[in-house]
């Protein structure tokens, strides 16, 4: 709405300054056109007084002037009417000996160069105007003297005149330039303020359409992980209560391993609802990590040792690293029976690379198969741009290796 009022403004003042350079010229040729015809009450040409000639050419170029300015468009239309201007000049030069004539001429000028978009053809019509100006003078001076008057004598007396036509062209086509410069100013300005409106009204959608994405990505992470956790824990409670009896020590060790997998979930809840609220803590990859290790020996008989390298990466990648870690121990420790882990996040040129084993019993290679939370963490990994692998022997652990692209640059290290 504001551009179009800008640019109803510019059109007005445009329109504005037509109307008033139109009539300011209908003005001045009427004002000089009484005061030639007034001096020119008492002169006598061939019998007849000189107002008698003066006069109908000063109305007929007022009014073929007025026709050409508010009736004519096109330039083109216009050349007659230029050629009736000169005819008429003249016939008031040669009954006035020229008085005033440079007037009449820069009124029409003005006219032309107001109307004429294009320097180069008001400088055609600027210096064409000159030189007409000082033929009609000549011929003015043949038809009262009846002889050629010295081209020379005549550009000497006409000397002020000129200067005053080579002035009029220099100011008024310096102030049109100005104004029209303005002019295409305020229209870049209009331009310039619609492409910043369609950008924020872009930016607006894009960042509802960045926001919902978000809030589906955390809805799906709380559906695959910690619904994924939470299913565990109660398994893993369900086959405990089943052994409690005959194996206290085997029941001991599912409980634990619930207890870790529900601690972890409730912190993936907790994150989760975070982010969506636009409140999530600001901790880096290194201290989330440290604090997953942290967590997960706790209340627990398990050790985590850790080697995490200060790495920056974004927020998607650095929860699910967190996420990759708690799986991993509460599955080494659920299924491996592991109670010590080694834990390693290093950079290798512009990937992470990502190293967590368990003492776990581990099995065949090719028995391994990969359920719902190991083919789920492959999925986030490849779609991340990383890769993932599983290694294990029987009586030799489990091992994750992932590497992930990364963002950021290495600022310290803790062992």
């Amino acid at each position: 709405m504001k551009g179009e009022n800008r640019l109803s403004d510019i059109l007005s003042r445009k329109n504005f300054l037509e109307r008033l350079s139109k009539w300011l010229v209908l003005s001045v040729l009427a004002l000089v056109g009484v005061i030639v015809t007034v001096r020119s009450w008492r002169e006598v040409y061939a019998g007849f007084p000189a107002w008698y000639f003066v006069l109908p050419a000063v109305v007929l170029l007022i009014a073929e002037n007025a026709v050409k300015m508010w009736a004519v468009k096109k330039y083109t239309h216009k050349i007659p009417f230029y050629a009736i201007d000169i005819f008429l000049l003249l016939i008031i030069t040669i009954f006035t000996d020229g008085m005033l004539i440079s007037t009449f001429y820069i009124a029409i000028l003005s006219e032309f160069y107001i109307g004429q978009e294009s320097l180069s053809g008001n400088i055609a019509m600027g210096a064409s105007s000159i030189g007409i100006f000082l033929i009609t003078l000549v011929v003015s001076g043949y038809f009262r003297g009846g002889e050629i008057v010295n081209f020379f004598a005549i550009v000497s007396s006409a000397f002020n005149d000129l200067i005053l036509l080579v002035l009029h062209f220099l100011i008024v086509n310096f102030a049109i330039q100005i104004w029209r410069k303005n002019r295409e100013l305020d229209e870049a300005m209009k331009e310039l303020s619609e492409s910043n409106r369609e950008l924020k009204r872009l930016n607006e959608e894009h960042r509802a359409l960045a926001i919902l994405e978000e809030r589906q990505r955390i809805a799906k992470d709380i559906h695959d992980t910690a619904g994924h956790s939470i299913t565990t824990v109660i398994m893993q409670t369900e086959a405990a209560r089943l052994v409690v009896d005959k194996d206290p020590e085997d029941a001991k060790k599912k409980i634990t391993a619930a207890n870790l997998q529900a601690r972890h979930a409730l912190e993936e809840l907790r994150e989760s609802v975070h982010l969506l609220s636009g409140s999530a803590k600001s901790m880096s990859l290194k201290e989330s990590l440290l604090a997953v290790a942290r967590e997960s020996m706790e209340g627990t008989d398990i050790t985590v040792r850790c080697s995490v390298e200060d790495i920056e990466v974004n927020d998607a990648k650095r929860r699910f690293l967190c996420n990759t870690l708690k799986e991993g121990i509460s599955n080494g420790l659920r299924h491996g029976g592991a109670t010590a882990f080694l834990f390693e996040l290093r950079r290798e040129g512009n990937d992470a690379v990502f190293d967590l084993s368990d003492n776990g019993c581990g099995m065949a290679q090719e028995d391994l198969k990969e359920g719902f939370g190991l083919s789920g963490m492959r999925a986030r990994t490849e779609a991340l741009g990383g890769k993932i692998e599983f290694v294990t022997e029987k009586d030799e652990g489990f091992e994750i290796h992932i590497t992930l692209p990364i963002e950021g640059k290495r600022t310290g290290e803790e062992k």
